[in-house]
């Protein structure tokens, strides 16, 4: 499906522009989303509960790497788009070349901290018990490929800066059926157990990044970086910097709460829990990908029409993107409400787990319809070029509402805590992020057109 050009964006019914930006979007959350959820039933299934929570504990690790490699990603990408459409060539292969740069420089460093200090890390991320052993393993090969993933990462949002979706797209299914095949031929024929499992997960980011190194050797791309661009620009890295943070922000934040929840949860109720966890959360990513692909759908429309002082369209967008967003989000709700105890049969064949991953999957989806106000108002800032309320927004879910529940909330009601921490975050952040979209509305969107009619009057 093709992308909507500046045009369009600002002519099109908005309705029918939502479902042409989001499908794309959606369809490449969907297959991230799918590569998550299967691989956890195999390894669930052909190795044990015990090693999804041993994955859930490294998860934190591949979240942070690919954050990093999305932030230095979109940060660049955003420069290279516009240095393209002003025909600086020179600026914008610079910049492709500091991205490169700086992110083997960071990841590569990170992965000697890693191995260094291995055996402190892993319990700090919850990784005790019965978990350590496993999760040793796995962390140990995952982290092999960190730099491969920062860089596969950074490169899929360049390929996107360069107008080239279908590329970037191809670019997420390849690594997704990659780890799925090398799953089941390590895992599962070849029995190497942990090990297996780590060496899909590595091989898919190798794979994805063979296609990505092709991409850009290949005619495809009009980025041709030569030696000289490899070396630091200090401007470059300080506006790469601002505009990647964002996206850092949020994504470290989901690290640290993937270190928290698997540290109390182990202490509440040891492997099992941990386990519970890690479908619930592999769930979280699956069923909200055509809400998120909503969201993305909405911050080109948005900000096209905000910056052509085209403010009914920008409220039009808003209004429908929570419209479409919401309709989504109920219909996950019912589901995840209804066949509770069929998802987590899927994953796992633990009886435990089985049992008590019902009742926390119920808990944790319990606010989702109401969610979609909270992420388009977040996205709404960004969209506009406000960075402040669009970070703070946007960490109010899972930061600032967040982690203080689950740090309070165990202590009084144990296990339990954790769980309804998840829809009180939601309900919170969602007031919140209501509130000042509402007041920045009014404020700059209807005074501004009230103000153009006196005007033309």
């Amino acid at each position: 499906m093709n992308r909507a050009n500046s045009d369009e964006l600002g002519k099109k019914p908005i309705g029918k522009l939502l479902i042409q930006q989001a499908v794309p979007a959606s369809i490449g959350i969907l297959v991230m989303s799918i590569n998550i959820l299967v691989d956890t039933i195999f390894v669930g299934n052909w190795i044990g509960s015990t090693a999804i929570a041993a994955i859930n504990v490294v998860l934190p690790v591949s979240f942070f790497i690919a954050a990093l490699g999305m932030a230095i990603g979109i940060g660049g990408s955003s420069i290279i788009s516009r240095a393209l459409g002003a025909n600086d060539d020179k600026k914008a292969l610079k910049t492709f070349g500091n991205q490169i740069t700086i992110t083997l420089l960071v990841t590569i460093s990170m992965v000697v901290v890693g191995l260094t200090f291995i055996d402190e890390l892993i319990p700090a991320f919850g990784g005790k018990g019965e978990i350590f052993a496993p999760a040793k393993i796995y962390y140990r090969v995952v982290l092999y490929g960190v730099p491969v993933l920062a860089l596969a990462m950074m490169g899929n949002t360049v390929i996107r800066a360069e107008g080239k979706p279908k590329f970037a797209m191809v670019a997420m299914i390849i690594p997704s059926v990659g780890n799925l095949i090398m799953d089941y031929v390590f895992i599962n024929v070849l029995d190497y157990g942990m090990l297996g499992a780590a060496w899909a997960t590595t091989g898919s980011y190798i794979l994805c990044m063979g296609y990505i190194l092709w991409f850009f050797l290949s005619k495809n791309s009009e980025l041709k970086i030569r030696f000289s661009d490899f070396g630091i620009d200090f401007s470059i890295l300080k506006e790469m910097g601002a505009l990647g943070f964002v996206t850092l922000s949020r994504q470290a934040v989901v690290s640290v709460i993937y270190l928290l929840l698997n540290n109390i949860l182990f202490e509440l109720g040891g492997e099992s829990s941990v386990a519970v966890y890690a479908i619930v959360a592999r769930m979280l990513m699956f069923a909200l990908f055509p809400v998120l692909g909503v969201t993305q759908g909405f911050l080109p429309i948005a900000g096209y029409n905000y910056g052509a002082n085209y403010y009914e369209r920008v409220r039009e967008s808003i209004n429908k993107a929570i419209l479409y967003a919401s309709g989504v989000a109920i219909l996950v709700f019912a589901v995840i409400m209804i066949f509770p105890e069929e998802i987590a049969s899927v994953f796992t064949r633990d009886q435990q787990v089985i049992r008590d991953t019902p009742s926390a999957m119920r808990w944790v989806f319990a606010a989702i319809p109401i969610i979609s106000i909270q992420l388009i108002g977040s996205a709404y800032f960004q969209a506009i070029g406000k960075a402040v309320p669009a970070l703070l927004l946007t960490i109010s879910r899972q930061g600032i509402a967040f982690i203080p529940l689950i740090l309070i909330l165990p202590k009084y009601y144990g296990e339990l805590g954790v769980w309804i921490s998840f829809p009180l975050a939601d309900l919170l952040s969602t007031i919140v992020t209501g509130y000042f979209l509402r007041r920045e509305v009014k404020s700059t969107l209807i005074t501004s057109d009230e103000t153009k009619e006196v005007e033309t009057s």
